[in-house]
């Protein structure tokens, strides 16, 4: 038994990679009969699917990674934030008129949560006050645009999406101010219980607001007036069958890798990514260098707020607004986090496409179960943690006494 172990300590990345290939083999081995009967068109489109999915897992995973990457905390909140700003977009855009009054309220709220950033005595100064007054005047424009004739959506579009990024933005500085501020100096287990506590509240408000019953969210609807075809149709003899791409999902998957690229050009090169990324390397050398890392800190909750809205509205308008299942939807994309590592921006795209590919085989393999959803993700997530618990892209830190 001694020389087993000896053995074990010695080559244990050689035994657990040989262990782990035998059970590939042998599970392939088991699928092999369902791969034989199905056609390779359907090949094909699930893993299309896979990856348009798995477009939505990536902007997820992305919000996730900003604060972990920022606080080291791991935001159980992120699902319940995506359903509130997907219910702030479809407020915005399904109403014939928004209340001026309501406008103005929501947007002097956020000005001020912006510039107390700077301190509460910011609000004092004459020059902050007069761009908090325009930029506050230009929001409440922004947000109660009236509708145009009928068949141009277009400001309804401005109006939500502008009301979406100011109620993100109010959200994500009022939970870092209020909920994780309080607790810098606590054990980190402290903060992540708190986003479980702020979940259930975001929770509460989304229900007591807007219900529990899906709400579609029709913004890719009228693609056809477009010219654009939906579904999409491939013809494919050679395969065996048609292929068919859900045209709501595709330009979800689109926008979200827009979203994507954006916050990665932001965070590489504007001043802010670099005092995040400064920051996220080590908040102590980096306040010592005169970044204020409380600062930093709250645009960080921001940004993920943004990014939170965003996945819920592109998932919201791909299928619906559901109450009860677009905060699993974020679950689901924890395992793409920590695939990717923990603190890798690149990573969680990564991370995200493969868990998008991984769900949508499991439901082709295992049709009629929920193995694709609710077993799929999580059996990778077990195996990242045995093989590499720091991810494919995440650094492992080694500490020294």
């Amino acid at each position: 038994m001694g020389s087993l172990t000896t053995f074990y300590q010695q080559n244990r990345r050689l035994v657990l990679t040989v262990f782990w290939l035998a059970v590939a083999v042998l599970f392939f081995a088991a699928i092999q009969e369902r791969l034989a009967e199905l056609r390779p068109s359907r090949y094909v489109q699930t893993t299309i699917t896979g990856l348009l999915v798995g477009g939505i897992y990536a902007l997820i995973a992305l919000g996730i990674v900003v604060v972990n990457k920022a606080s080291g905390v791991f935001n159980f909140a992120h699902g319940f934030m995506m359903i509130l700003g997907g219910m702030i977009f479809f407020s915005f855009f399904s109403v014939a008129e928004v209340s001026p009054v309501a406008a103005a309220l929501l947007a002097a709220a956020t000005v001020v949560m912006v510039l107390s950033l700077g301190g509460w005595q910011t609000l004092r100064e004459p020059r902050s006050l007069a761009l908090g007054a325009a930029a506050v005047v230009a929001l409440t424009v922004l947000m109660t645009l009236p509708n145009a004739e009928v068949g141009n959506q277009l400001p309804m579009f401005i109006r939500a999406i502008v009301g979406t990024l100011t109620g993100a933005v109010f959200i994500g500085l009022m939970i870092e101010r209020f909920t994780i501020r309080p607790l810098i100096g606590q054990p980190l287990f402290a903060s992540v219980l708190m986003t479980l506590a702020v979940a259930e509240v975001l929770r509460g408000v989304t229900n007591l607001l807007y219900g529990t019953v899906a709400i579609p969210l029709p913004i890719f609807s009228g693609l056809d007036r477009v010219g654009i075809p939906s579904p999409i149709r491939i013809e494919a003899p050679d395969l065996g069958g048609n292929i068919i791409v859900q045209t709501p999902l595709l330009i979800a998957f689109v926008l979200a890798l827009v979203a994507f690229t954006i916050f990665v050009l932001f965070f590489r090169y504007t001043n802010v990514g670099l005092a995040m990324r400064a920051s996220a390397e080590n908040q102590t050398l980096a306040q010592s260098i005169g970044l204020r890392v409380r600062i930093i800190l709250a645009v960080a909750w921001g940004i993920a707020a943004i990014l939170a809205g965003t996945a819920g509205v592109l998932q919201g308008g791909a299928t619906n607004l559901d109450v009860a299942n677009m905060p699993l939807l974020a679950l689901r994309a924890f395992p793409a986090v920590l695939l990717g590592g923990l603190e890798s921006i690149s990573g969680a795209l990564v991370g995200g496409l493969v868990i998008g590919l991984v769900q949508e085989w499991a439901n082709l393999l295992f049709r009629g179960t929920n193995a694709g959803t609710e077993l799929a993700p999580y059996v990778v997530l077990m195996i990242v943690l045995i093989i590499r618990p720091e991810g494919l892209f995440g650094e492992k830190r080694i500490e020294r006494i």
